[in-house]
């Protein structure tokens, strides 16, 4: 079977090279010399304007002219938001990614959305920001980096820890981590845990109800194409909007909603932003198959030894990141002597570019791309998966593929409802 994420409406595909100009498949902004767009500024949409959308309506050196969603009345109050601007509003991406205004498309959707309407946006000739976590699945992660890479397309995946901001209970940025581990002061193989004890809080909170009642679908809401590629559920107000995150079809949970937050800056300062670990353990009471439950440890292995420990109980105080030299807790403390003047000796990490917008501009891969962006979410898949099917699981990081075990390989390209397809 070709692999290929594609949405099964036949005009779409038959005509999206035609019906997009080529002011898309070359931004206004990389014409040439003597033009410069309306206020100088890249144009976006936004695809999902609920409550993560509406918060990215705006940000600096863009312009929004469309947004899209399936709820009438999220889709109004972005527009009354915008009021004072010439604003397109749309219920179906599909028509809002193929307007030649567009150089930007942010998908704000729940993540079961991200990874189609990125791969079509980026098919489109449009430039991508994408919420977290990059994709619902390891393979629409594959098809995702192929659509961006094949099209010449700028993305960016909306985490930024690696490159600014305090690093939640570490009490700095992710700069000095990373130059602690290149200096080998801590050794290696390392073992990073991520759990409450060590500032970071899994939010088991997202776990989904059972037993739903079916109930009416408000009128303003088009929930045949909420659920879109996901299995058809009846209506219940638990599944959409603020509470989606609770079932499997649609998210992960705190795992989920997190884990590119917690993981990927660790996967930039262990320096496998170009590996995946070679297993993923898990420690979990067994789950529902439609809600999202809990668990007590999730445990990735490298194939050099480091690890990263997901401590969903949190119980016992841990060093942040240890190896047979050294550790680090939180707050950046050390049992290294003297760590400081020791780490002025070494390198900084290398520079990222950490404009969205000048990468656009200047066509430049940013910080958190879709390759290294679809790293950091495998681990997260890997975890989803071994989580839903209550076993350990062996994974090939060249293959990107489970070793040995059919049910997991069928939910990296798990089947999707039609006309939705992989």
């Amino acid at each position: 079977m070709k692999e290929k994420l594609t949405t099964s409406r036949r005009d779409f595909i038959k005509n999206s090279t035609l019906a997009v100009t080529a002011f898309t498949i070359v931004p206004r902004f990389v014409l040439g010399r003597g033009y410069t767009p309306p206020s100088d500024q890249i144009t976006k949409a936004v695809v999902g304007v609920g409550g993560m959308g509406r918060n990215h309506l705006a940000y600096n050196g863009t312009r929004v002219v469309a947004v899209c969603d399936v709820d009438k009345n999220h889709l109004q109050q972005a527009v009354n938001i915008l009021k004072d601007r010439k604003i397109k509003a749309f219920s179906d991406y599909r028509e809002l990614i193929q307007l030649p205004e567009v150089d930007i498309v942010h998908v704000a959707t729940p993540p079961h959305w991200h990874g189609i309407i990125a791969a079509d946006a980026a098919r489109a000739g449009k430039d991508v920001f994408c919420e977290k976590p990059m994709t619902h699945t390891i393979g629409e992660g594959k098809r995702l980096v192929e659509a961006v890479q094949q099209n010449g397309r700028i993305f960016r995946l909306n985490t930024w820890f690696r490159f600014q901001d305090i690093f939640y209970g570490m009490g700095t940025t992710v700069k000095p981590i990373k130059k602690l581990v290149d200096s080998g002061l801590l050794g290696w193989p390392l073992k990073v845990t991520i759990g409450r004890r060590t500032g970071f809080d899994w939010k088991f909170y997202w776990v989904g109800k059972t037993n739903l009642e079916p109930m009416p679908v408000p009128a303003e809401l088009d929930y045949k194409f909420w659920l879109g590629p996901a299995p058809y559920k009846p209506y219940n107000p638990a599944r959409v909007h603020q509470t989606f995150r609770g079932y499997w079809d649609y998210d992960g949970g705190g795992l989920s909603d997190m884990g590119q937050h917690y993981i990927d800056p660790v996967q930039y300062f262990l320096g496998k932003d170009d590996e995946s670990p070679v297993s993923v353990e898990i420690d979990a009471p067994q789950q529902h198959p439609d809600a999202v439950g809990t668990w007590r440890r999730i445990t990735y292995t490298y194939a050099d030894g480091c690890k990263i420990v997901l401590d969903g109980d949190g119980n016992d105080e841990v060093p942040y990141i240890e190896g047979p030299k050294g550790k680090l807790y939180p707050g950046f403390r050390s049992d290294i002597p003297d760590l400081e003047r020791k780490l002025a000796a070494f390198p900084d990490p290398e520079p990222q570019e950490t404009d969205f917008i000048k990468a656009v501009k200047e066509r430049k891969k940013f910080a958190l791309n879709e390759q290294n962006g679809y790293r950091s979410c495998t681990i997260v898949n890997m975890g989803l998966v071994a989580l839903r099917l209550g076993r350990s699981l062996k994974f090939d990081p060249v293959k990107q593929e489970f070793i040995g075990d059919e049910g997991a390989n069928r939910l990296i390209y798990p089947p999707l409802r039609e006309p939705w397809t992989i």
